[in-house]
């Protein structure tokens, strides 16, 4: 596991944020959230899809005040998403399980006290959500949309919320590009203790939001940084929170279920191993238990991999070898090879959860 830089742990709902939880994963709906059945709908899609926290648009007072018949209807800790309308703010804290404000487009110091206020008496975390693209005007006029300017906002506001007595804070610094996002996280991680959210911004498309959250968001946490995380996509929810499960799983930072190890396609390839990985797939998509499995297609490589591997097949020329913990434990014909693999792999995954 990496280790994590320490943080104080706070809690969305029944979530924990920061400490020793589990890094957690967040969506957030597209519908108008004053339609409260589709906005349940697609926050019961997220549940579904294993989200830990799921956010809602509230930009005008229609919105909030459906806040309460949605949150009723959910099992999801639900965060309000709040732009230039503070009194917006006031409402969603009697229902929902935090608020995140923009202090670009609220900037008010009496404003952003009332809604300080607002969540202190209901026991409620702030989230201090500094963009990029709507920065103060003192902060951009000063250093420009850099890194620097996103910490100079988050610590002027860190600093207001302290000073009113509230510290139940996460922060998120977020960019529509990957490298300012990274180091403005890199930067702010040393000044203080809050946890941080995640994010790439305005990320794209399924591609490309994957790639950027895949190098942006998997930098940081393979540094120790970041305590729950959102990936933005343009497209289907439920994409948002695969991407950012596999972020967690193949970064090492959250490992979970198996990592599968096989070779490229090649011209030394002896065996279908575009078949034989896709069934290993989807009849080990159910094991949840953190294993090293390998899956070779030929000899200049596989029997290496494979004596590393938890478990392994090693492909030849019509037959193969299945490996345990680098112990060759049966050598079968090649259509024999999978059910074997598979087995061994569900023995395993048994064993290692007791």
């Amino acid at each position: 596991m990496i280790e994590r830089y320490p943080t104080k742990k706070i809690y969305v709902g029944d979530v924990a944020v920061g400490g020793d939880a589990p890094i957690s994963t967040q969506s957030m709906t597209y519908s108008n959230t004053h339609d409260v059945a589709t906005t349940v709908e697609q926050i019961k899609r997220l549940h579904f899809a294993g989200a830990d926290i799921v956010r809602v648009a509230v930009p005008d007072m229609q919105d909030a005040l459906a806040l309460k018949s949605i949150k009723e209807q959910i099992s999801l800790p639900l965060i309000a998403d709040i732009h230039f309308n503070y009194k917006l703010a006031l409402i969603a804290a009697e229902s929902v399980d935090c608020i995140r404000f923009n202090p670009g487009n609220i900037s008010d110091k009496g404003k952003i006290r009332e809604i300080v206020k607002a969540c202190q008496e209901r026991s409620i975390p702030v989230r201090i959500g500094v963009n990029a693209g709507s920065l103060e005007k003192e902060f951009d006029n000063k250093y420009g949309p850099t890194p620097e300017a996103m910490v100079a906002s988050a610590e002027y506001n860190i600093k207001y919320l302290e000073d009113l007595g509230f510290t139940d804070i996460k922060v998120s610094l977020k960019a529509s590009d990957v490298q300012r996002t990274v180091e403005a996280y890199r930067m702010l991680r040393p000044k203080n203790n809050y946890p941080f959210h995640l994010g790439v911004t305005e990320a794209g498309t399924i591609f490309h939001a994957t790639v950027k959250s895949a190098i942006g968001l998997g930098t940081l946490l393979l540094e120790g940084i970041g305590d729950t995380m959102r990936v933005s996509i343009t497209g289907e929810l439920e994409e948002e929170i695969k991407v950012a499960k596999a972020i967690l799983k193949d970064s090492g930072a959250m490992p979970d279920g198996l990592n599968i190890i096989s070779c490229p396609t090649c011209g030394r390839i002896e065996a279908d191993l575009v078949t034989a990985v896709a069934e290993i797939e989807k009849r080990t998509a159910h094991i949840k238990t953190p294993l090293d499995v390998s899956v070779m297609g030929c000899v200049v490589n596989a029997i290496g991999e494979a004596a590393h591997a938890d478990v392994a097949i090693a492909y030849g020329k019509g037959k193969g070898l299945v490996m345990v913990k680098g112990d060759v434990v049966a050598n079968l014909d090649e259509s024999e090879l999978v059910d074997r693999f598979v087995s061994e792999v569900e023995e395993m995954a048994a064993k290692t959860e007791k």
